[in-house]
């Protein structure tokens, strides 16, 4: 009886690892690839990301660019993998609280290659009224026949030296 109980659990146990999300849906439009990478970076403070939905979204040999000013007053890329972000800003994210709403989108495409400029602002919480920091993220996808893959995210936060120009700013 107990090899049984034991060969119940462990079959039990290999068919839960087994077990994937299909997250398929998050990426068959660059609208919804867009909007659940804004989706899966955001939540309140102590909320969990879906971290595997984030790896998801991203083509194997993808990077996030950040762009910030040197020491030596100089602008700088800081080349990072999905992983990468995930290790450097995963628990800021959680511990602060953190969304990203994007305001402004333009889009070029030709064939299965896609060029975003996404202007986003960003707030500690939902509730906040106004944003702590705004940029652009320069997303750069590609359509491989099945669904949308980011290839790069290059981004630079606005400063009072670079602010967003109209062109990239919604139309009130």
């Amino acid at each position: 009886m107990k090899h049984l109980i034991f060969l119940f659990v462990l079959s039990s146990t290999t068919l839960f690892a087994q077990q994937e999300v299909d997250y398929s849906s998050h990426v068959t439009t660059l609208d919804s690839t867009l909007e659940s990478l804004y989706s899966v970076i955001s939540g309140e403070k102590g909320e969990a990301r879906d971290w595997d939905l984030f790896r998801y979204l991203f083509h194997k040999d993808a990077k996030l660019i950040p762009t910030s000013k040197t020491k030596d007053g100089k602008f700088d890329a800081s080349f990072i993998t999905p992983d990468g972000y995930i290790e450097r800003a995963g628990t800021w994210l959680v511990e602060n609280g953190f969304h990203e709403v994007e305001i402004h989108r333009s889009t070029q495409t030709f064939g299965n290659i896609a060029q975003v400029f996404s202007t986003y602002e960003s707030y500690r919480s939902k509730s906040d009224s106004e944003p702590f920091m705004r940029g652009i993220n320069s997303i750069q996808l590609l359509h491989d026949g099945h669904r949308w893959w980011i290839v790069n995210i290059y981004w630079q936060q606005e400063t009072e030296d670079h602010p967003i120009p109209e062109a990239y700013l919604p139309k009130h």
